[in-house]
């Protein structure tokens, strides 16, 4: 049987001396053990840190990069899908996971989770786990339930919010 896919998005800015970079290698490699392969945008930051973890774990690293922009050298991906425009690899990353992790980002990671989360709201897609990962996305959260109109009920419980590890790995764990 196949592994399910979890999509990460996350900052392609956060370098391996941040302290979310190391976080999210170990966490991701926890979650690769735990048997789930990976998908990401296939650049640097946070993408990297992932791509590193899942593959320490023994996952498959899928990377959907960008024609525009070269492929990082010395990546850990198992494999790389070159996407011609920013739409055509926000689709791939969407669609072809079973579950996301949403790491810190800001502007596209942004992007990528409305979609997300606009695409389970009104079930163009199957219910399945959005996880937002880290201090930021509560905040955010937050300012979007106090202000925004929303077209489909019930859409906060499309999310969740991780505070940690533990917290991704049982809403992995309960899902698969």
């Amino acid at each position: 049987m196949a592994r399910p896919r979890l999509t990460a998005f996350g900052s392609s800015r956060l370098g391996p001396d941040s302290t979310e970079y190391g976080d999210v290698l170990r966490l991701s490699k926890s979650i690769a053990e735990s048997g789930w392969d990976g998908m990401t945008g296939g650049h640097q930051g946070m993408m990297a840190a992932f791509s590193e973890g899942i593959h320490a774990g023994g996952g498959h690293i899928r990377g959907i990069t960008l024609e525009r922009f070269p492929t990082p050298p010395n990546n850990t991906l198992s494999e790389e899908i070159r996407s011609r425009n920013f739409f055509d690899r926000m689709g791939t990353l969407i669609e072809e996971a079973q579950a996301w992790l949403v790491l810190p980002g800001g502007l596209g990671t942004l992007a990528e989770v409305a979609m997300t989360w606009d695409l389970l709201a009104i079930r163009v897609l199957e219910p399945r786990p959005l996880l937002l990962y880290g201090d930021m996305w509560r905040p955010v959260i937050d300012t979007l339930s106090d202000n925004l109109i929303l077209s489909a009920d019930r859409a906060f419980e499309s999310i969740r919010i991780c505070d940690n590890h533990e917290d991704v790995l049982l809403a992995l764990k309960q899902f698969s």
